[in-house]
Formats: structure tokens, sequence, C-alpha cells
């Protein structure tokens, strides 16, 4: 028997791989003899990166960069074979590293991530997959720019300070001399937010990141001009991602966005596995009727019944609407706890993968 294996991680607890390689203690319980192919999963967010370079046998690279706020801060990324950098933005630019006066998106700057990019080429990436969720930055990804060698000018020919308002002053954009024409960039993207306007970045996302009405009014015009002397296309699905970050990657870095399950799934190759598997495995910390809106256990459901396979899921718990899941692919779920503990007891790495295994090795029984 064929187990193909591919769960999300369960959120301050067992990271992916070591979910995966529960599972596998358990379907191995009842089938000894059983190929249990353990694959890395995740969406695109917190996460990714650790799950990636566990299930592809990279390694973790830590570079100190500008954070949001312009101080420094320790990002890491990983590094996978074949030269492919897989990062988070919210590493370098993300909103947990900002606070009170900080949190102030007219002034945040995703220069820090341009900064890891330019570790990872000098460490020899030439590809890279990078998530851009959870961002404290409104700047169009300017700030990103700069650091990779792009200079925004004001009408007096001076760099303009990084940040989003200060692109309301910009006249002119002066290129690198060296471009980035031989790297290729895959973006992590879950929203289809256009740059700018009422569903734009800064008004769906600018009060989160501290925006005041008056504020988003200023960054919206911002933006607006800032693509009127940029160019491209700023109504594209996902321009207003990350404050703009987005629409930068298209624009500049000829990226793809691509929602992050089907990222990560085509990056590990996940449907060559599933084609000849008898049985697909998923699953996440929590599994209920938001599961089904592009969650990663749903991305491998759709990916197995696309060849007529059975998908088992094990969760931690269950939540309202959790039966959606049934109709979006999951055949069967099953939520692992064993008795009423707290939430601390049912976190600990050891008793979930446990429970786990436990639980697993109870529902292949019916495989027998």
């Amino acid at each position: 028997m064929k187990v193909v294996i591919a769960l999300d991680s369960f959120k301050g607890s067992l990271g992916s791989i070591e979910a995966g390689n529960a599972v596998a203690e358990g379907v191995r319980s009842v089938f000894p003899d059983s190929n249990c192919v353990v694959r890395p999963l995740a969406d695109g967010g917190e996460g990714t990166v650790d799950a990636l370079v566990d299930g592809m046998g990279g390694s973790i690279r830590e570079v100190s960069v500008t954070g949001p706020a312009g101080r420094p801060t320790v990002a890491k990324y990983g590094l996978l074979p074949g030269g492919t950098a897989v990062m988070e933005m919210a590493q370098a630019s993300g909103i947990t590293l900002v606070s009170g006066a900080e949190k102030n998106p007219l002034f945040t700057t995703t220069f820090g991530v341009g900064e890891m990019v330019l570790d990872a080429v000098k460490a020899g990436a030439s590809k890279f997959v990078i998530g851009i969720g959870g961002s404290a930055t409104n700047d169009g990804g300017a700030g990103m720019l700069q650091a990779l060698g792009w200079r925004f000018l004001d009408a007096e020919g001076r760099d303009l300070p990084r940040g989003g308002a200060a692109l309301a002053r910009l006249v002119r954009i002066e290129p690198p001399k060296s471009g980035f024409s031989s790297l290729a960039f895959r973006i992590a993207c879950d929203v289809t937010n256009p740059l700018c306007g009422s569903k734009g970045a800064s008004a769906v996302f600018g009060p989160q990141k501290g925006a005041t009405p008056e504020m988003v009014a200023e960054l919206d015009a911002a933006l607006s001009h800032f693509a009127a002397i940029a160019g491209g296309d700023a109504e594209a699905a996902g321009a207003g991602a990350a404050g703009g970050l987005g629409y930068a990657f298209r624009t500049f870095l000829n990226a793809e966005l691509t929602p992050g399950v089907d990222l990560i799934l085509g990056e590990t190759n996940l449907e060559a596995d599933i084609a000849d598997a008898d049985v697909v495995v998923t699953g996440e910390g929590r599994l209920d009727g938001q599961t089904v809106m592009g969650k990663a256990p749903i991305g491998v459901a759709r990916l197995a019944k696309r060849h007529g396979k059975r998908v088992v899921a094990f969760c931690g718990c269950v939540g309202d609407g959790v039966e959606a899941v049934n109709s979006a692919g999951i055949d069967a779920f099953f939520p692992i706890l064993r008795k009423i503990v707290t939430l601390e007891e049912a976190l600990d790495v050891q008793t979930a993968a446990s429970n786990l295994s436990a639980t697993v090795a109870q529902a292949f029984r019916l495989l027998k």
C-alpha cells in the first residue's frame, strides 16, 4: 500500500514534516510493509520556509535586514537544492515587527525584503518562492526595489525617503545598472485586491496596519501616483497584496502571483506522488468551515480527487461547519484528542504526535 502524506503544521505544536512522520508511524503500525511518502505542506504564510526546508533537504540562512520601521532585524529564509530561495516577507517587513508609534504605514518599508533577495542571490539562488502575507507596509514595494538598486527621485532629483507617503512626490524612476531578468519569482498571494481604490491595498488593509481614514486617502493617492509613473497593471488581481508589494513584483520583476497552496503543491511536485497512491492523508491543527476557502488540506484533496484517490484528514480539533470539507474532497476526517486536556497539554509535541499516530492507526484498521 502506498500512502501519500501531506499535512500542514499543527500551529504551536507539530511542524508539517513532524505531523507527517507521526501519521506514517500510525500507518506502519497497521500495515508494516506500506510505502509512506511524507511531503511538506504549507499555504505560503507562516511556516512555509520551515516546511519546505525540512521536507526538501534545504538549509536555513539568517541575515540582518532593515525592519519595517527602519530598525535592524534578523530574518530567516530557506535555500533549497537547485538554487531556489524560499522566503516569507513577514520575516523582514511583517506586522509583528512593529508596535506603538512604529505601526504607521505612511513610513514603514519593504526595504528588508530586497535585502533578503540580495543575500539569496549572493548565496547562489536564481529562483524565488516568496509568501507575502502579514505585512506592516503600504509602500507599493518601493522599499524592496530601492534595496535592489532602483532609484525613486523627486522633482529635485533627490532620492525619496522610504515609506508609502513619499511616493506622492515621485517624479522619475531609474532602474539599477544590473538587472534581475535572470531571476524567476513566484509569489504566494491569496488576495485578489487591486493596487488602488475602494478595494485596494490602502483602503482594505491599511487600517489593520495603523492607518486612519485620512492616512488611507493619502496612501491611496500616493500609490495611484506611483502606478501612473511606473506603468504596469494596477488593476491586476493581487497587485494590492502586502501594501502593493504584489504590484512591485509583477511590474518590476516579472513575477508570477499564485494562490499560496497551489504554488507550494507545485513546488513540491505532490501530484506526481499522488498519481499512484492508494490513500492520501492530509490535515492541519483545526478543520472547520473555513478550511474549504483555500486552505492547504483542500488543495491536497483537490489534487487527489483529480486522480480518483481516497482522502483522509486528521486534525487537532474541529470547528463549526467542518462537514463542508466532505463535499470538498476529504472523504473522512478524524480529530486526534483522546481525552479532555488543557490547551498546553494538547499542544505538547510528544503528546500530539502520539495522539496523531494512535488515531491514524485506528482509522487505517478499517482498510485491513
